[in-house]
């Protein structure tokens, strides 16, 4: 079997660290490295989680490289509410073993993206898009190589989670959105409606991958904020996993239930609509399409891809 090799680019939370440990059970996949990036928490201790998570999946140990601390040009503003002050539920989990590796991750990118084949490389960004933009930046024709990058990003077809319009990691850094959405890759983002209606994580869904490994208690438990959140506002224990979601659409491609190219572009006006993703479904703009925008998976079949790479090990 030929790997699809891949980077990882997160600000790893407690979802991220869901979606990271499926991805490294997924026997189709090579995680080259992880890069880290400010969002749900620092990047510093979104490195710190993603070694945590490496632990706790016990498959391999790609390196962890940490990136860009602070979005393009707005103030920083984590995520605490959702996943807690140390973005894993704050349940104490510490590293045991692992170290984070030395050196710069969007630098490190652009060299392994320069020794690569063109086509060679996708890169899956499940935080705010900054290292991405700063790569770009820096180096255009590394960043022409790159095969498609996947992002956790945007509203999809529906309403935002941080506003009526945008969600969370693209408004966190919009410019940086702007600038990968405009730079012309290959580029699809999994909206945020995608984890939402079938494929939210009922009761029965979270107890049975809770009860079914170790790693898949894991899972869980990092997620006990969200679940806490969730029952708030929505009367019931339910996990809306939108990393995860993105992981299975990029990773397991069967159960998208829709997926479509539509012009984009990214709002970085200083109103209420800051970091929506405007999409042309009815194509006003005339323009060609430029993303892809994943709205909907088949509930099914994402929980049995989700319960296989947590709970039977790929």
């Amino acid at each position: 079997m030929v790997k699809r090799k891949v980077i990882i680019d997160t600000d790893c939370g407690s979802d991220d660290a869901v979606a990271i440990a499926m991805a490294l059970n997924d026997p189709g996949v090579e995680i080259l490295f992880f890069t880290t990036v400010c969002g749900n928490v620092s990047a510093e201790q979104a490195a710190i989680n993603t070694l945590i998570t490496i632990e706790q999946a016990n498959t391999y140990e790609p390196p962890v490289y940490i990136g860009c601390r602070k979005p393009l040009l707005r103030d920083l503003v984590f995520a605490y509410e959702t996943h807690g002050q140390d973005g894993m539920g704050d349940i104490g989990l510490k590293v045991n073993r692992l170290k984070v590796a030395e050196g710069n991750g969007v630098l490190k990118m652009l060299e392994a993206l320069n020794e690569a084949e063109e086509g060679e490389i996708e890169i899956i960004a499940l935080g705010p898009l900054t290292n991405i933009a700063v790569a770009i930046m820096l180096d255009p024709d590394a960043m022409r190589k790159v095969k498609k990058i996947y992002s956790m990003g945007s509203a999809g077809l529906g309403f935002g989670n941080v506003s009526p319009v945008a969600e969370f990691n693209i408004w966190q850094d919009a410019e940086a959105a702007k600038i990968t959405l405009d730079f012309g890759i290959p580029l699809m983002f999994i909206g945020w409606d995608a984890c939402l209606d079938e494929a939210m994580l009922n009761k029965d869904d979270i107890e049975r991958i809770r009860n079914c490994s170790d790693l898949g208690r894991f899972a869980i438990e990092c997620n006990r904020q969200l679940i806490e959140l969730n029952t708030e506002r929505f009367g019931e224990p339910v996990l809306d996993m939108a990393d995860p979601a993105a992981m299975a659409a990029v990773l397991y491609p069967e159960c998208i239930k829709e997926c479509d190219a539509y012009y984009c572009d990214v709002d970085i006006s200083q109103g209420i609509s800051y970091g929506a993703v405007l999409v042309d479904k009815y194509h006003f703009s005339g323009k060609e399409p430029n993303a892809e925008i994943c709205s909907a998976l088949h509930g099914d079949k994402f929980k049995d891809y989700l319960y296989r790479m947590l709970c039977n090990n790929g």
